[in-house]
């Protein structure tokens, strides 16, 4: 659970950034698209952990007060240094290509490991194949849904 929770934090944190340097409209509108659907994506994923884990609490107030922050902490530290940061140069398409490399990275690894393999595990999944053929044509949609987004973006 932690994993996820630090892979959500990385992630909000590298977009923000990357929100927070942009100063031309036509890259702001499409990330500000896909930061909104990647947040609440990420927030029903993170709460539907939280949900099965049973945490109550401090626990809980954290990790959605940490969720809450870290894009707008990214977006700050991405205005702090825009003033700074020339965005044709090489070592920023370096630094880009490196954080949407790890950002990616980071939403695969935690789609597969922390929230799909759970659900697929069940013994209610594992028992029907009607259920799992479902299951697969819905992560099928929401991959090309994700793609198409991608693409418009």
């Amino acid at each position: 659970m932690q994993v996820l929770e630090i892979g959500i934090i990385t992630h909000s944190v590298i977009i923000g950034i990357s929100l927070g340097v942009s100063v031309h409209p036509e890259t702001i509108k499409p990330l500000i698209v896909a930061l909104s659907f990647h947040q609440m994506f990420e927030g029903m994923g993170l709460g539907s952990c939280i949900t099965e884990a049973k945490f109550k609490g401090w626990k809980v107030a954290t990790m959605s007060i940490l969720f809450s922050l870290t894009t707008p902490i990214g977006i700050a530290i991405g205005i702090g240094i825009s003033n700074t940061y020339d965005e044709n140069s090489h070592l920023a398409l370096i630094l880009q290509g490196i954080f949407n490399a790890l950002s990616a990275g980071i939403l695969i690894y935690m789609a597969l490991v922390d929230l799909l393999a759970m659900d697929f595990m069940k013994s209610k999944v594992q028992k029907s194949f009607k259920l799992q053929f479902r299951a697969f044509i819905l992560i099928l949609l929401g991959l090309g849904s994700m793609s198409l987004l991608a693409k418009w973006a």
